[in-house]
């Protein structure tokens, strides 16, 4: 009968390993852990009394101990946000790919849990830290950002910011972008190409940084043509399908005049596609409607939604080959601010305004 170590609660330790091959504690390490190399017959012997005992390492003390697998964190605030999937999912490929875990933390926009998460990455010496998504655009969480950053750089990790605005000055920090105001201006100049004059804008919060990308682009739009859009038309709230659904249905009761609706978002875009069919009003038809991301539903909705495209997967890739792209001592050269494109994609949710219908903005 195998002797168990007092206190394992019954789990073998790793000197029971080594104890049932004959070798010593710090071999059967070596083995597990694959730095240094060992026999054949010994990586035998070891491997045996790991299945014979069926040992598990302890992965939290080895990260601790900076040994066992690399570990990245990847950290957003909602991991039910179809786009967030679509570039955790770039993040774990790439992570595989490169040997390394990828464990995710979603913090529900929590900014305390936010840093408490990544300090407990920076004590188990994750190789790199990625936060994903908009952020408050304040100067009060851009310092805290700054701090995160360099205390993850004394620790040997590294602060990827991955759809989200640089920090500014010399913050030892890498930028993975996508170009947020261009899309939205992009996408909005395309609406007022086909004649539309007055475009429901449902935004996001208004500290967000995304969303004032996303709002400034629509402006910039306008303002390319010498318009001035509607205030009234500009309705802000959050990203979710329920909240287009609920603002398309107040405009819609206020009586507000719009040919054409551009959502913040995809999922924006699908609670204002229900609403206005409610309504009895058909897109493209009556009303145009338009989103922002293209995530995977946006072709399969009826009519299939103009939107705009924006690559999370490889955002997600590029996130974790800057992130490993250091130097053997843990360091990076010059800090890096990466800029990936957007582009429309028109589908069959745009038409021109209904005669009579343009209107002045």
């Amino acid at each position: 009968m195998t002797r168990r170590s007092a206190g394992t609660h019954g789990r073998h330790t790793i000197r029971d390993v080594a104890a049932r091959a004959g070798v010593s504690a710090s071999t059967v390490s070596r083995v597990l852990g694959g730095a240094y190399p060992v026999s054949a017959a010994t990586r035998t012997r070891v491997m045996g009394a790991v299945r014979d005992l069926d040992y598990v390492a302890d992965a939290r003390a080895k990260a601790v101990a900076g040994a066992g697998t690399p570990t990245l964190a990847f950290v957003l605030d909602d991991i039910t946000g179809p786009s967030f999937t679509h570039m955790a999912h770039g993040v774990e490929r790439e992570a595989t790919l490169r040997g390394h875990l990828c464990l995710v933390c979603s913090t529900d926009g929590d900014a305390d849990q936010r840093l408490a998460f990544v300090e407990m990455m920076r004590a188990q010496r994750a190789a790199a830290v990625i936060l994903v998504g908009g952020a408050a655009d304040t100067p009060r969480e851009r310092e805290r950002m700054i701090r995160t950053a360099e205390s993850l750089r004394a620790a040997g990790s590294r602060l990827v910011l991955c759809g989200r605005p640089p920090l500014g000055g010399d913050a030892p920090v890498t930028v993975i972008e996508y170009d947020n105001e261009g899309g939205a201006q992009a996408i909005c100049a395309y609406l007022l190409a086909r004649g539309h004059r007055r475009i429901l804008y449902l935004g996001g919060a208004p500290d967000n940084s995304t969303a004032r990308g996303r709002a400034r682009g629509y402006l910039a739009a306008h303002d390319a043509l010498g318009l001035d859009p509607d205030p009234a038309l500009r309705i802000e709230g959050d990203f979710t399908r329920d909240s287009g659904h609920r603002r398309t249905a107040r405009a819609l009761a206020a009586g507000l005049d719009f040919t054409a609706v551009l959502a913040a978002t995809d999922m924006v875009a699908a609670g204002a596609l229900t609403a206005l069919r409610e309504a009895g009003l058909d897109v493209p038809g009556d009303v145009s409607l338009a989103g922002y991301d293209d995530i995977p539903f946006a072709r399969d909705l009826h009519p299939p939604l103009t939107t705009v495209h924006v690559p999370y997967e490889e955002l997600g890739r590029l996130a974790v080959r800057s992130a490993l792209g250091r130097a053997p001592d843990g360091s990076h050269g010059a800090d890096e601010h990466l800029l990936l494109g957007t582009h429309v994609v028109v589908r069959g949710s745009v038409a021109a305004p209904a005669a009579g219908r343009a209107g002045a903005p």
